[in-house]
Protein backbone atom coordinates (compact mmCIF):
# COMPACT_ATOMS: atom_id res chain seq x y z
CA UNK A 1 0.00 0.00 0.00
CA UNK A 2 1.09 3.48 -0.30
CA UNK A 3 1.46 6.50 2.36
CA UNK A 4 1.57 9.79 1.87
CA UNK A 5 5.17 11.35 2.01
CA UNK A 6 6.02 14.74 1.05
CA UNK A 7 4.06 15.43 -1.80
CA UNK A 8 4.35 12.11 -2.74
CA UNK A 9 3.78 8.54 -1.70
CA UNK A 10 6.24 5.82 -0.28
CA UNK A 11 5.01 2.18 -1.17
CA UNK A 12 4.66 0.29 2.31
CA UNK A 13 4.71 -4.04 2.46
CA UNK A 14 2.74 -4.81 5.94
CA UNK A 15 1.87 -8.28 4.29
CA UNK A 16 2.83 -10.60 7.34
CA UNK A 17 0.92 -8.16 9.81
CA UNK A 18 -2.57 -8.11 10.41
CA UNK A 19 -3.59 -5.27 8.91
CA UNK A 20 -6.94 -3.00 8.80
CA UNK A 21 -7.72 0.44 7.09
CA UNK A 22 -9.44 3.86 8.57
CA UNK A 23 -10.68 4.65 5.34
CA UNK A 24 -13.51 7.64 5.59
CA UNK A 25 -16.20 7.83 3.24
CA UNK A 26 -14.81 10.75 2.36
CA UNK A 27 -17.72 13.03 0.99
CA UNK A 28 -17.72 14.41 -2.27
CA UNK A 29 -15.25 17.22 -3.98
CA UNK A 30 -16.77 20.37 -5.07
CA UNK A 31 -15.19 22.92 -7.44
CA UNK A 32 -14.04 26.07 -4.93
CA UNK A 33 -14.75 28.77 -6.72
CA UNK A 34 -18.26 27.89 -7.62
CA UNK A 35 -18.96 26.67 -3.63
CA UNK A 36 -17.22 30.10 -2.63
CA UNK A 37 -18.96 32.46 -4.27
CA UNK A 38 -22.53 30.28 -3.57
CA UNK A 39 -21.49 30.90 0.15
CA UNK A 40 -20.45 34.36 0.06
CA UNK A 41 -23.66 34.91 -2.19
CA UNK A 42 -25.69 33.27 0.96
CA UNK A 43 -23.77 33.89 3.68
CA UNK A 44 -24.92 33.11 7.58
CA UNK A 45 -25.86 36.51 8.73
CA UNK A 46 -25.96 39.59 7.07
CA UNK A 47 -23.67 39.83 3.40
CA UNK A 48 -20.93 41.59 2.91
CA UNK A 49 -22.21 44.48 1.10
CA UNK A 50 -23.89 45.12 4.77
CA UNK A 51 -20.79 45.18 6.85
CA UNK A 52 -18.07 47.05 4.41
CA UNK A 53 -18.70 50.24 3.39
CA UNK A 54 -17.19 51.25 0.21
CA UNK A 55 -14.62 54.15 1.60
CA UNK A 56 -13.61 51.48 4.19
CA UNK A 57 -9.93 50.26 4.66
CA UNK A 58 -9.39 46.47 4.65
CA UNK A 59 -7.74 43.46 5.79
CA UNK A 60 -8.45 40.11 5.22
CA UNK A 61 -6.09 37.40 7.07
CA UNK A 62 -5.26 33.92 5.03
CA UNK A 63 -3.73 30.70 5.93
CA UNK A 64 0.17 30.21 6.14
CA UNK A 65 2.02 27.00 4.67
CA UNK A 66 1.08 24.86 7.09
CA UNK A 67 -2.76 25.25 6.02
CA UNK A 68 -3.67 23.28 3.09
CA UNK A 69 -6.43 26.07 1.96
CA UNK A 70 -6.65 27.04 -1.74
CA UNK A 71 -6.74 30.88 -0.54
CA UNK A 72 -5.80 31.90 -3.99
CA UNK A 73 -9.42 31.24 -5.16
CA UNK A 74 -11.17 32.28 -1.86
CA UNK A 75 -9.36 35.67 -2.00
CA UNK A 76 -9.86 36.31 -5.41
CA UNK A 77 -13.59 35.17 -4.56
CA UNK A 78 -13.57 38.12 -1.78
CA UNK A 79 -11.55 40.73 -3.57
CA UNK A 80 -14.29 40.33 -6.61
CA UNK A 81 -17.08 41.00 -4.03
CA UNK A 82 -15.24 43.24 -2.38
CA UNK A 83 -14.93 45.49 -5.90
CA UNK A 84 -18.39 44.36 -6.47
CA UNK A 85 -19.49 46.56 -3.34
CA UNK A 86 -16.80 49.80 -4.40
CA UNK A 87 -14.21 48.41 -1.87
CA UNK A 88 -10.91 49.70 -4.22
CA UNK A 89 -7.97 46.83 -4.19
CA UNK A 90 -5.72 49.37 -3.15
CA UNK A 91 -7.73 49.55 -0.22
CA UNK A 92 -6.94 45.91 1.10
CA UNK A 93 -4.17 44.36 3.21
CA UNK A 94 -3.47 40.60 3.35
CA UNK A 95 -1.70 39.50 6.30
CA UNK A 96 -0.55 35.80 6.05
CA UNK A 97 -1.99 34.18 9.90
CA UNK A 98 1.58 32.41 10.81
CA UNK A 99 1.05 32.66 14.26
CA UNK A 100 4.37 31.59 15.85
CA UNK A 101 4.95 30.31 12.45
CA UNK A 102 7.95 30.78 10.19
CA UNK A 103 7.69 33.77 7.72
CA UNK A 104 6.40 32.59 4.29
CA UNK A 105 9.15 32.88 1.67
CA UNK A 106 8.11 34.70 -1.46
CA UNK A 107 7.97 31.81 -3.75
CA UNK A 108 5.95 30.41 -0.75
CA UNK A 109 3.33 33.73 -0.95
CA UNK A 110 3.12 33.60 -5.16
CA UNK A 111 2.49 29.80 -5.08
CA UNK A 112 -0.58 30.63 -2.17
CA UNK A 113 -2.27 33.95 -3.67
CA UNK A 114 -1.35 33.72 -7.25
CA UNK A 115 -1.83 37.68 -8.32
CA UNK A 116 -2.37 38.59 -4.97
CA UNK A 117 1.05 37.70 -4.08
CA UNK A 118 1.74 41.74 -3.91
CA UNK A 119 -1.03 42.63 -1.80
CA UNK A 120 -0.17 40.10 1.40
CA UNK A 121 2.51 40.72 4.29
CA UNK A 122 3.74 38.18 6.72
CA UNK A 123 2.05 38.55 10.26
CA UNK A 124 5.13 39.73 12.68
CA UNK A 125 3.92 38.75 16.38
CA UNK A 126 6.06 41.34 18.14
CA UNK A 127 4.45 43.93 16.03
CA UNK A 128 0.62 44.05 17.64
CA UNK A 129 -1.62 46.48 19.59
CA UNK A 130 -4.08 44.91 21.80
CA UNK A 131 -7.60 44.99 21.34
CA UNK A 132 -9.09 44.09 24.35
CA UNK A 133 -9.02 41.11 27.03
CA UNK A 134 -10.97 37.69 27.14
CA UNK A 135 -10.83 35.69 30.60
CA UNK A 136 -8.51 38.46 31.40
CA UNK A 137 -6.10 37.82 28.97
CA UNK A 138 -4.70 40.34 26.70
CA UNK A 139 -6.27 39.98 23.09
CA UNK A 140 -2.90 41.34 20.85
CA UNK A 141 -3.83 41.90 17.34
CA UNK A 142 -1.61 42.39 14.29
CA UNK A 143 -0.48 46.57 13.86
CA UNK A 144 -1.74 46.66 10.31
CA UNK A 145 -4.93 44.09 11.22
CA UNK A 146 -6.23 46.83 14.28
CA UNK A 147 -5.74 49.97 11.81
CA UNK A 148 -8.11 48.69 9.24
CA UNK A 149 -12.19 49.47 9.77
CA UNK A 150 -13.26 45.71 8.28
CA UNK A 151 -11.65 42.48 8.81
CA UNK A 152 -12.10 39.40 6.95
CA UNK A 153 -10.36 36.04 6.99
CA UNK A 154 -9.99 32.78 5.21
CA UNK A 155 -9.65 29.70 6.80
CA UNK A 156 -9.86 25.42 6.75
CA UNK A 157 -12.34 24.03 8.83
CA UNK A 158 -10.50 20.68 9.84
CA UNK A 159 -10.20 18.46 13.03
CA UNK A 160 -7.60 20.52 15.66
CA UNK A 161 -6.53 18.99 18.62
CA UNK A 162 -7.28 22.19 20.93
CA UNK A 163 -10.03 23.74 19.12
CA UNK A 164 -11.95 20.68 18.19
CA UNK A 165 -12.09 21.72 14.25
CA UNK A 166 -9.81 24.99 13.18
CA UNK A 167 -11.02 27.80 11.16
CA UNK A 168 -13.31 31.12 12.11
CA UNK A 169 -11.84 33.24 14.50
CA UNK A 170 -8.78 30.89 15.00
CA UNK A 171 -7.44 32.44 11.92
CA UNK A 172 -7.48 35.69 12.82
CA UNK A 173 -6.82 35.29 17.19
CA UNK A 174 -3.87 33.19 16.50
CA UNK A 175 -2.39 33.51 13.03
CA UNK A 176 -2.82 37.20 13.20
CA UNK A 177 -2.31 37.16 16.99
CA UNK A 178 0.39 38.16 19.51
CA UNK A 179 1.86 35.91 22.09
CA UNK A 180 -0.33 37.04 25.04
CA UNK A 181 -3.45 34.60 24.16
CA UNK A 182 -1.00 32.06 22.30
CA UNK A 183 0.71 31.32 25.87
CA UNK A 184 -2.35 31.61 27.38
CA UNK A 185 -5.04 29.81 25.17
CA UNK A 186 -2.12 26.89 24.57
CA UNK A 187 -1.18 26.94 28.18
CA UNK A 188 -1.24 23.43 30.45
CA UNK A 189 -4.41 25.27 32.17
CA UNK A 190 -6.15 25.43 29.24
CA UNK A 191 -5.37 22.34 27.42
CA UNK A 192 -6.50 20.56 30.38
CA UNK A 193 -10.06 22.05 30.72
CA UNK A 194 -12.63 19.20 30.09
CA UNK A 195 -14.24 19.41 26.76
CA UNK A 196 -10.97 20.78 24.92
CA UNK A 197 -10.24 17.56 22.46
CA UNK A 198 -10.39 16.94 18.42
CA UNK A 199 -13.47 17.43 17.00
CA UNK A 200 -15.27 18.99 19.50
CA UNK A 201 -16.62 22.43 19.11
CA UNK A 202 -20.02 22.46 22.07
CA UNK A 203 -18.41 23.55 25.00
CA UNK A 204 -15.21 23.45 23.41
CA UNK A 205 -13.38 26.17 26.21
CA UNK A 206 -10.39 26.93 23.56
CA UNK A 207 -13.09 27.47 20.74
CA UNK A 208 -15.27 29.47 23.11
CA UNK A 209 -12.14 31.36 24.17
CA UNK A 210 -11.01 31.74 20.15
CA UNK A 211 -15.06 32.83 19.33
CA UNK A 212 -14.77 35.64 21.89
CA UNK A 213 -11.56 36.91 20.82
CA UNK A 214 -13.06 37.08 17.45
CA UNK A 215 -15.47 39.69 18.30
CA UNK A 216 -12.65 41.34 20.68
CA UNK A 217 -10.53 42.28 17.46
CA UNK A 218 -13.60 43.02 15.32
CA UNK A 219 -13.58 39.77 12.57
CA UNK A 220 -16.66 40.78 10.34
CA UNK A 221 -16.91 37.96 7.88
CA UNK A 222 -15.11 34.76 7.05
CA UNK A 223 -14.97 32.56 4.35
CA UNK A 224 -13.89 29.12 4.63
CA UNK A 225 -13.70 25.74 2.97
CA UNK A 226 -13.44 21.76 4.68
CA UNK A 227 -11.70 19.04 3.20
CA UNK A 228 -11.29 15.53 3.04
CA UNK A 229 -9.67 12.74 0.80
CA UNK A 230 -11.71 13.62 -1.95
CA UNK A 231 -10.69 17.42 -1.83
CA UNK A 232 -12.42 20.29 -0.81
CA UNK A 233 -15.87 19.19 0.44
CA UNK A 234 -17.76 22.68 1.11
CA UNK A 235 -17.67 26.49 1.55
CA UNK A 236 -18.99 28.81 4.06
CA UNK A 237 -19.62 32.37 4.54
CA UNK A 238 -20.48 34.62 7.15
CA UNK A 239 -20.57 34.81 10.88
CA UNK A 240 -17.70 32.95 12.20
CA UNK A 241 -19.20 30.49 14.38
CA UNK A 242 -21.47 29.11 12.21
CA UNK A 243 -19.24 29.18 9.32
CA UNK A 244 -17.33 26.39 11.81
CA UNK A 245 -20.60 24.77 12.96
CA UNK A 246 -21.57 24.48 9.49
CA UNK A 247 -18.87 22.99 8.09
CA UNK A 248 -17.70 20.96 11.25
CA UNK A 249 -20.55 19.14 10.19
CA UNK A 250 -20.04 18.69 6.86
CA UNK A 251 -16.54 17.27 7.92
CA UNK A 252 -17.79 15.03 10.66
CA UNK A 253 -19.65 13.20 8.61
CA UNK A 254 -17.26 12.22 5.66
CA UNK A 255 -13.99 12.21 8.30
CA UNK A 256 -15.78 9.76 10.87
CA UNK A 257 -14.94 5.91 10.78
CA UNK A 258 -15.85 3.54 13.44
CA UNK A 259 -12.93 1.60 15.30
CA UNK A 260 -13.71 -1.05 17.25
CA UNK A 261 -10.59 -3.38 18.69
CA UNK A 262 -7.14 -2.06 20.21
CA UNK A 263 -3.91 -2.40 18.00
CA UNK A 264 -0.27 -3.37 18.78
CA UNK A 265 0.80 -0.39 15.80
CA UNK A 266 -0.64 2.17 14.04
CA UNK A 267 0.45 3.41 11.18
CA UNK A 268 -0.66 7.39 10.67
CA UNK A 269 -0.03 8.84 7.34
CA UNK A 270 0.36 12.94 7.22
CA UNK A 271 2.38 13.87 3.75
CA UNK A 272 2.60 17.58 3.05
CA UNK A 273 2.04 20.52 3.68
CA UNK A 274 2.46 19.04 7.50
CA UNK A 275 5.04 16.65 7.37
CA UNK A 276 7.56 19.57 6.61
CA UNK A 277 8.51 19.53 10.14
CA UNK A 278 8.53 17.69 13.29
CA UNK A 279 6.48 19.84 15.17
CA UNK A 280 3.40 19.96 12.47
CA UNK A 281 3.85 15.73 11.36
CA UNK A 282 3.89 14.71 15.41
CA UNK A 283 0.01 16.41 15.02
CA UNK A 284 -0.79 12.25 13.20
CA UNK A 285 0.00 10.70 16.35
CA UNK A 286 -1.48 12.94 18.51
CA UNK A 287 -4.82 13.11 16.68
CA UNK A 288 -4.67 9.26 17.04
CA UNK A 289 -3.89 8.66 20.20
CA UNK A 290 -5.76 11.55 21.99
CA UNK A 291 -8.32 11.68 20.01
CA UNK A 292 -12.47 10.62 20.66
CA UNK A 293 -11.15 6.74 20.33
CA UNK A 294 -7.55 5.78 20.97
CA UNK A 295 -7.47 2.59 19.21
CA UNK A 296 -3.81 1.48 20.74
CA UNK A 297 -3.41 -1.64 23.16
CA UNK A 298 -1.35 -0.24 26.04
CA UNK A 299 2.32 -0.39 25.10
CA UNK A 300 1.40 0.26 21.34
CA UNK A 301 3.34 2.07 19.29
CA UNK A 302 2.82 5.10 16.87
CA UNK A 303 4.25 5.59 13.14
CA UNK A 304 4.39 8.35 11.08
CA UNK A 305 6.43 8.45 7.81
CA UNK A 306 7.18 12.28 6.88
CA UNK A 307 9.53 13.59 4.92
CA UNK A 308 10.56 16.85 7.61
CA UNK A 309 12.78 18.69 4.76
CA UNK A 310 12.61 21.62 7.57
CA UNK A 311 13.80 19.54 10.38
CA UNK A 312 12.07 20.20 13.70
CA UNK A 313 10.76 23.61 11.91
CA UNK A 314 12.29 26.93 11.77
CA UNK A 315 9.48 29.28 13.38
CA UNK A 316 9.77 30.55 16.93
CA UNK A 317 7.00 27.46 18.11
CA UNK A 318 8.69 25.06 15.93
CA UNK A 319 12.35 25.78 18.16
CA UNK A 320 10.77 26.11 21.09
CA UNK A 321 9.05 22.43 20.83
CA UNK A 322 12.23 21.22 19.48
CA UNK A 323 14.72 22.78 22.49
CA UNK A 324 12.01 21.27 25.29
CA UNK A 325 12.33 18.01 23.74
CA UNK A 326 15.84 17.48 22.77
CA UNK A 327 16.71 18.53 26.28
CA UNK A 328 14.26 16.23 28.32
CA UNK A 329 15.61 13.03 30.02
CA UNK A 330 12.23 11.53 29.75
CA UNK A 331 8.45 12.15 28.66
CA UNK A 332 7.39 11.61 31.83
CA UNK A 333 9.61 14.61 33.83
CA UNK A 334 8.74 16.75 30.46
CA UNK A 335 5.40 16.26 30.82
CA UNK A 336 5.34 17.20 34.78
CA UNK A 337 8.16 20.11 34.31
CA UNK A 338 5.71 21.51 31.11
CA UNK A 339 2.73 21.18 33.20
CA UNK A 340 3.97 24.41 35.17
CA UNK A 341 4.21 26.39 32.48
CA UNK A 342 5.73 26.88 29.05
CA UNK A 343 6.45 29.97 26.44
CA UNK A 344 3.54 30.30 23.49
CA UNK A 345 4.66 27.37 20.30
CA UNK A 346 5.73 24.92 23.18
CA UNK A 347 2.38 23.33 23.60
CA UNK A 348 3.06 20.88 20.88
CA UNK A 349 5.58 19.24 23.07
CA UNK A 350 3.41 19.04 26.08
CA UNK A 351 1.07 17.34 23.88
CA UNK A 352 3.69 15.04 22.33
CA UNK A 353 4.84 14.47 26.10
CA UNK A 354 1.49 13.72 27.20
CA UNK A 355 1.13 10.45 24.66
CA UNK A 356 4.69 9.42 24.86
CA UNK A 357 4.16 8.64 27.99
CA UNK A 358 2.55 5.69 27.20
CA UNK A 359 3.29 5.20 23.64
CA UNK A 360 6.55 4.94 21.77
CA UNK A 361 6.13 7.26 18.78
CA UNK A 362 8.15 6.12 15.67
CA UNK A 363 9.02 8.61 12.57
CA UNK A 364 10.50 7.33 9.18
CA UNK A 365 11.70 8.00 5.89
CA UNK A 366 12.41 11.34 7.16
CA UNK A 367 15.78 13.45 6.31
CA UNK A 368 16.15 14.19 9.89
CA UNK A 369 16.36 10.88 11.67
CA UNK A 370 18.87 12.55 13.87
CA UNK A 371 16.39 15.45 15.16
CA UNK A 372 13.30 12.57 15.45
CA UNK A 373 16.11 10.92 18.39
CA UNK A 374 17.10 14.00 19.77
CA UNK A 375 13.16 14.52 20.88
CA UNK A 376 12.32 11.28 22.89
CA UNK A 377 11.03 9.48 19.59
CA UNK A 378 12.36 6.58 17.56
CA UNK A 379 13.91 7.08 13.52
CA UNK A 380 13.40 3.87 11.39
CA UNK A 381 14.30 4.31 7.75
CA UNK A 382 10.91 2.22 6.56
CA UNK A 383 7.63 1.67 7.98
CA UNK A 384 8.20 -1.63 7.73
CA UNK A 385 11.49 -1.46 10.03
CA UNK A 386 9.66 0.55 12.53
CA UNK A 387 6.91 -2.59 13.44
CA UNK A 388 7.35 -6.18 14.39
CA UNK A 389 5.98 -8.93 12.24
CA UNK A 390 2.83 -10.50 13.14
CA UNK A 391 1.71 -7.16 14.81
CA UNK A 392 -1.91 -6.29 14.29
CA UNK A 393 -1.63 -2.68 13.12
CA UNK A 394 -4.36 0.11 12.08
CA UNK A 395 -3.22 2.12 9.06
CA UNK A 396 -5.03 5.68 8.92
CA UNK A 397 -3.65 6.62 5.81
CA UNK A 398 -4.91 10.53 6.71
CA UNK A 399 -4.55 10.86 10.37
CA UNK A 400 -5.26 14.85 10.29
CA UNK A 401 -8.97 14.12 8.52
CA UNK A 402 -10.11 10.54 10.11
CA UNK A 403 -12.16 10.97 13.12
CA UNK A 404 -11.52 7.82 15.02
CA UNK A 405 -15.15 6.89 16.79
Amino acid sequence: MDFPLGTGTVAVDLSDREVTVATPTGGEAVDVREAATTAVANPHGSPLSARVDPDATVAIVVTDVTRATPDDVLLDVLLDELQRIGVAREQVSVILGLGLHRPMTDGEIEDALGEHADLAENHDPDATVEAGTVEGCPIELNETVAAVDTVLATGMVEPHQYAGFSGGAKTVVIGAGGESQIRYSHGPEMLGRDGVRLGRIENNPFREFVDEAGDVVGLDFSLNVTHGPAGIMGASAGDPRAVVADLAGTAREALSVEVSEKYDAVVAGVGAPKDANLYQATRAATYVALGANNPLREGGRLVVPAALPEGAGEGTGEQRFYEWLSTADSAAELYEEMAQGYEPGAQRAFVVARVLREYDLWVTNSQHPAVVEDCLMHAAETVEDAIEPGSSVLVVPDALNTLLV
